[in-house]
């Protein structure tokens, strides 16, 4: 008799890899989601107008710009957009083709979304908030590098169709789903929850502008180092139960 499989890890060829479970992946996107509220309204309303995560407005703006005709608009829409799919493709190489799960490799690649989202905050505060064109392109860039790399983190979590960064498709599901079944609002509830976390988050991230405008950009930094904290203290929780049962097996 085969003993049940823990759900909180895989099977390799070597070893079983430690996975966090779906209900916590949900939780933890939710705070992704908010990242990316929290970062677009600095590069909104301070940056010019291009978005981080937003390819399709920053298209708009693009169009916008080259009609006006707008250089810096032009230019730091350019270098956000180069910057996601650059994060993009380091991400999805990153994390591997086929990672479905949140893994521990899933945890360093939003480490490396710290890394960029603090080097973001860093040029901000050593610019006392006030960047000129140089370092604005530069943040542009950067922000928009975090955001393609924690878009390939959320596809390649495992929960389907997830989105934190692009939240049309998003709004789109949950819509459909109330329409066509009322009963099913259960199965709406995390993108319901990243939907409202982007929003609060980007309140906040506003009201900070205005408040204490050069701390503005600390707030993705922590709000995706707290996924990455939680992230590392689950997988090991994991891996340390999956080693206990492997054991147990073994002695049998």
């Amino acid at each position: 008799m085969n003993p049940q499989k823990d759900p909180t890890t895989t099977d390799t060829p070597r070893t079983q890899v430690a996975v966090l479970p779906e209900r916590m992946v949900v939780r933890l996107l939710v705070v992704l989601a908010a990242a990316t509220g929290s970062l677009d309204v600095v590069c909104v309303t301070r940056l010019g107008g291009p978005f981080a995560s937003v390819v399709t407005g920053n298209l708009v703006q693009l169009g916008r710009g080259v009609a006006a005709p707008d250089g810096p608009l032009v230019v730091g829409v350019a270098a956000a957009v180069a910057g996601y799919a650059l994060g993009v493709a380091a991400g999805t190489a990153g994390l591997g083709r086929s990672a479905t799960k949140w893994r521990r490799r899933t945890t360093l690649i939003a480490l490396t979304e710290v890394t960029l989202l603090a080097g973001f905050a860093a040029v901000w505060l050593a610019t006392e908030g006030r960047p000129d064109a140089n370092a604005t392109i530069a943040l542009l860039a950067v922000a928009g590098a975090a955001m393609g790399v924690q878009s390939a983190i959320t596809i390649s979590s495992g929960v389907h169709d997830a989105s934190t960064t692009y939240m049309t498709g998003t709004l789109t599901s949950v819509v459909r789903t109330l329409v066509a079944g009322p009963h099913r609002f259960v199965t709406t509830g995390g993108g319901a929850a990243r939907l409202a976390a982007l929003l609060c988050a980007a309140t906040v991230g506003a009201l900070l502008l205005r408040v204490t405008p050069l701390w503005a950009s600390t707030l993705p930094v922590a709000l995706v180092a707290t996924v990455v904290g939680i992230a590392v203290q689950r997988t090991r929780r994991a891996a340390a139960r999956s080693r206990v049962e492997a054991g147990t097996r073994a002695r049998r």
